[in-house]
């Protein structure tokens, strides 16, 4: 199974223009995303810690020296 991304719009009346032709006796699952409401949610990436978390978590030292740098399993 592949995937084809379609990016389309629709008329005055929410119908879709330039829909491509699909082959018949097939099933399709189409996942319809509005590109005006993804944008505006792609602006919010800042990242918060969980509400039971926020505000009780305390760093008390080097956190990247915490383990040897062989552990990290890094490419060298």
């Amino acid at each position: 199974m592949f995937a084809k991304k379609i990016i389309t719009e629709t008329d005055h009346t929410g119908k879709v223009k330039n829909m491509p032709l699909l082959p018949p006796n097939k099933q399709f699952e189409i996942i319809i995303l509005d590109l005006n409401e993804t944008k505006a949610i792609r602006g919010k990436n800042k990242r918060e810690p969980h509400p039971d978390l926020k505000g009780k978590v305390k760093i008390l030292g080097d956190v990247i020296n915490t383990t040897s740098q062989d552990m990290w399993d890094l490419p060298t």
